[in-house]
C-alpha cells in the first residue's frame, strides 16, 4: 500500500509537470560555450534589433534564417570575450556605465530623462538596454587590451610611410569600406579551400548582377561586421589592411574588388563612398583637470561629492583650480602644474574624456564624470587651429599603420579566441 501510495503521488506530480510544461514555453538553448550557453531568447532579441535598425535606415535584409545564423555567431564571440574578462577580471562600472550614456545623449542632444524615453519606446526596455550596453563596453575592453598588445609601430615603418605618401602626394581621403568575408578554416584542406573559392565567386555574381551588398553581407559574411551589413567605416587608406589598400587605391564610389584571398578567407569589399581632400589643418584644445581615483578609504559616490562641491566653490569663486589640482588630482604628469594639459589632440584621450572636452565652451568647467581612470573635472581654457607639421603628420602616419595593425590583429585574436573554446551549436540551429 506504501509503495501504490508513493507511485501515485509520483504519477501525480509527472502530470501536473506535464501540465505546467505545456503551458510554459522554455527557453531552449541555441548554443554551448565552454561554460555558457547562448540562449534562443538571446538570438531572437538580437534579430529583433537588426530589423529594427534596418527598418529605420531602409535597408533590405536576408531570411529571418540568414539572420539567425548572424545572430547565433555574434553572440557565441560576446560570449567568448564576456568568458575571458571574467578570467581578466575586466568590469564596467555603474558611474563609467552612467557617464557613457550621458555623453550618448549629449551626441543626440538629448536630456537623460529624453534619451530614456525613446530608449524604452524602441526597445522596450531601459534596464535590459543599460545591460547590452555594459557588455559591449565590456567586450570592447577586453578586445583593446588583448590586441593592443600585439602591435608595435617601429620609427622606421613610419619614416617609409612618409616617405611613400609624399612620393604618391597622398591626401586625407576616407574611404567607408564594405567587406564581405568567406571564411576558411585554420588549417584548410585543398577542398575546403574551392569550397570557400566556389561560394566567394558566386557571392561576387550576385553582387555584380545587382545585388544589394549589405544584405548579402549580412546573410553571407563571416567578418565582425556581417550584421552592420559588412560595413567597416570610414578609413584612410593608410588604415585599413593591406590587402584591401593595395586593391582599393584609385578606385572608385561602388567598385567591387574581389575575392581577394588571405589566411581568413575569401574577400570581397566595395566603397560605400568617398570623402576629404588634403586636409592640412586640426584643431587643438587647452585645458586643464583633476583626477579622483575611487579606492577602499575613498568610494565612487565620496569621490564625485568632493569634485561636485569644488565645481560648485569654483564658479562662485571660492576655489582656485591650479591650488585644488596640486592639493588633490591623482594624475602625476599634470598635477604638478595644476592639472594643466596644455595644448593636444582630443582624440589622445580616452573617449569619455574626449567627448566631455567636446561639449564645453572656452573657460567652462564641466561636471563630474568617470572614466576607466576614476573621477574627473575639466576646464575648456581655448582652442586653436594649427597647420599639420612634420610632428603632426609624423602622429597621424603612426595613428594610421596603428588602425591597420589593429584591424588586422582584431580578426586574429577573435579568430584564435574561437578556435581554442568548445563551442557546440544545437541542431536545430545549425
Amino acid at each position: 500500500m506504501k509503495l501504490q501510495k508513493l507511485f501515485s503521488v509520483a504519477l501525480t506530480t509527472c502530470i501536473m509537470m506535464s501540465s505546467q510544461a505545456a503551458e510554459t514555453k522554455i527557453d531552449a538553448v541555441a548554443a554551448v560555450v565552454n561554460n555558457g550557453v547562448v540562449l534562443e531568447s538571446e538570438v531572437q532579441d538580437m534579430v529583433t534589433r537588426v530589423k529594427f535598425n534596418a527598418s529605420k535606415a531602409g535597408q533590405t535584409l536576408p531570411s529571418d534564417q540568414a539572420l539567425k545564423v548572424q545572430a547565433l555567431e555574434r553572440l557565441i564571440t560576446n560570449s567568448l570575450q564576456m568568458q575571458l574578462a571574467k578570467r581578466m577580471g575586466v568590469q564596467i562600472t555603474d558611474p563609467q556605465l552612467d557617464q557613457t550614456i550621458e555623453n550618448i545623449a549629449k551626441e543626440q542632444n538629448l536630456t537623460l530623462e529624453q534619451f530614456r524615453t525613446r530608449v524604452v519606446a524602441e526597445e522596450g526596455s531601459y534596464e535590459v538596454f543599460r545591460e547590452r550596453l555594459r557588455e559591449e563596453m565590456t567586450t570592447g575592453e577586453v578586445l583593446r587590451a588583448n590586441v593592443q598588445r600585439r602591435i608595435y609601430v617601429s620609427p622606421q615603418e613610419i619614416d617609409t610611410l612618409m616617405k611613400l605618401m609624399e612620393e604618391q602626394g597622398a591626401s586625407n581621403e576616407q574611404y567607408n569600406i564594405g567587406h564581405i568575408l568567406v571564411s576558411l578554416p585554420s588549417n584548410p584542406d585543398e577542398a575546403q579551400i574551392k569550397e570557400a573559392q566556389d561560394k566567394a565567386n558566386k557571392v561576387m555574381e550576385l553582387l555584380r548582377s545587382g545585388s544589394d551588398f549589405k544584405k548579402i553581407a549580412i546573410a553571407s559574411s563571416s567578418a565582425e561586421t556581417a550584421l552592420e551589413g559588412g560595413d567597416m567605416g570610414w578609413l584612410n587608406i593608410n588604415e585599413m589592411p593591406t590587402l584591401f589598400a593595395d586593391q582599393i587605391r584609385g578606385k572608385k564610389k561602388k567598385d567591387l574588388i574581389g575575392p581577394l584571398r588571405s589566411g581568413a578567407g575569401f574577400h570581397i569589399v566595395t566603397i560605400f563612398d568617398i570623402r576629404g581632400t588634403n586636409v592640412v589643418e586640426f584643431e587643438e584644445l587647452n585645458s586643464r583637470h583633476v583626477l579622483i581615483k575611487p579606492s577602499i578609504i575613498v568610494s565612487e559616490e565620496k569621490a564625485k561629492n568632493m569634485l561636485a562641491q569644488f565645481v560648485t566653490d569654483f564658479k562662485a569663486g571660492k576655489a582656485d583650480f591650479a591650488e585644488f589640482a596640486k592639493a588633490n588630482s591623482e594624475d602625476p604628469g599634470s598635477r604638478l602644474k595644476g592639472g594643466d594639459l596644455g595644448f593636444a589632440d582630443p582624440n589622445i584621450f580616452v573617449p569619455e574624456f574626449r567627448d566631455t572636452l567636446s561639449t564645453l565652451k572656452n573657460n567652462e568647467i564641466s561636471a563630474p564624470f568617470r572614466t576607466q581612470h576614476g573621477w574627473h573635472v575639466v576646464q575648456l581654457l581655448g582652442r586653436r587651429t594649427v597647420d599639420a607639421t612634420a610632428e603632426k603628420k609624423r602622429d597621424q602616419v603612426m595613428r594610421m599603420i596603428y588602425n591597420r595593425r589593429y584591424n588586422e590583429e582584431s580578426t586574429n585574436f577573435l579568430r584564435e579566441l574561437r578556435d581554442e573554446a568548445f563551442i557546440e551549436v544545437i541542431a536545430e540551429n545549425k
